[in-house]
């Protein structure tokens, strides 16, 4: 199997490595619109470079990732479709819903594949609390609590192309919760704050945001983000049910200092980033992608499902705008209840 790479910033060099140390990959081409960098990486893992995407393309692969910046995916998507290959990208497919519709329409024509991004499904935390939801474990699901906390704001100029802080980072929150439940959100209330640096306020963007979600169930759900959690990186999930309650992402490397005279020290070694808390989950979202190129399994994550986490952080932009509760279904794009 041949597969393109197009983009390798940090993401696109950590899936590159991934791919090409695969038993099932032959070989890569990477592209990025910093040629040099997309060489020097190419170099480092005896793979091929192509000096731009059109290469990928004329030269012939049988997948392609998408790893570049977010105004390029919905484009790169749709040309992969009308080429009939198979594609892994990075959330979000767009920024906004008709550019994400489109897309999903010509992946949808052409019949071909799209896997999404949202690496949380394959991080063994989260796995654990959806068996521990779907086989009862827990009772009647009544309360959830989300959170995603970076450590330091990402670059100055990333936050004008970021989509803001509902679409770049409580996304992830948003798909997980979906995924971890089974139901649908219904409605949300957001609120935000740009009370921290100056650059969050020019960017016209909040650095820090909360939301409370109503599942179909009934259940109630709460997920904060902040960009200034100077601690470390602190990516956390409560389940609470009638029976029992459980916590994902609460180890010795957790960024939470205990003030009970009983409680647990404070980490040593705090995670510093989303890169290295989900490491072993990058992995294994590309590896469940060859295995779908493969035939070998379903697709885990399709634009469908990317979809309706952009519809809840869409929702969730309104709601902060207007201040008041917004139903999900005011937003295009509705469909029946897809939460696998």
């Amino acid at each position: 199997m041949r597969i393109g790479v197009i983009g390798t910033g940090r993401i696109g060099t950590i899936h590159a490595n991934t791919l090409s140390r695969h038993r099932d990959v032959g070989s890569l081409i990477l592209t990025d619109a910093d040629v040099s960098r997309a060489q020097e990486l190419a170099h480092r893992l005896g793979e091929t470079a192509a000096p731009g995407v059109d290469e990928i393309f004329r030269w012939g692969v049988d997948a392609v990732v998408i790893t570049t910046a977010t105004s390029a995916h919905a484009e790169l998507i749709g040309r992969a479709a009308r080429a009939g290959l198979p594609v892994f990208c990075e959330k979000p497919i767009a920024l906004d819903l008709p550019g994400t519709l489109h897309a999903i329409a010509e992946v949808e024509t052409a019949g071909t594949i799209l896997q999404m991004g949202f690496q949380r499904r394959f991080d063994t935390g989260y796995e654990g609390a959806r068996e521990a939801v779907r086989s009862g474990r827990l009772g009647r699901l009544h309360t959830v609590r989300a959170l995603t906390s970076d450590q330091a704001p990402p670059p100055v100029a990333w936050l004008p192309l970021s989509g803001g802080l509902y679409r770049d980072t409580l996304i992830h929150d948003f798909d997980v919760l979906r995924w971890v439940t089974g139901h649908e959100v219904v409605d949300v209330y957001a609120a935000g704050s740009d009370a921290g640096p100056a650059m969050f306020r020019e960017a016209g963007d909040v650095d820090t945001a909360a939301v409370v979600l109503t599942m179909d169930d009934g259940t109630l759900a709460t997920a904060t983000a902040t960009r200034l959690n100077g601690a470390g990186y602190d990516v956390r999930m409560e389940l609470a049910g009638e029976l029992d309650t459980v916590v994902v992402g609460l180890d010795d490397r957790t960024p939470v200092a205990s003030t009970e005279p009983t409680g647990p020290p404070a980490a040593d070694k705090p995670w510093p980033g989303f890169l290295e808390r989900f490491g072993p989950a990058y992995e294994a979202e590309l590896n469940a992608f060859v295995e779908v190129v493969r035939g070998e399994r379903a697709n885990p994550c399709d634009g469908r499902e990317a979809l309706q986490a952009l519809r809840i952080s869409e929702a969730c932009e309104l709601s902060r705008r207007d201040r008041r509760p917004v139903a999900v279904a005011e937003l295009p794009g509705g469909t029946q209840n897809t939460a696998m």
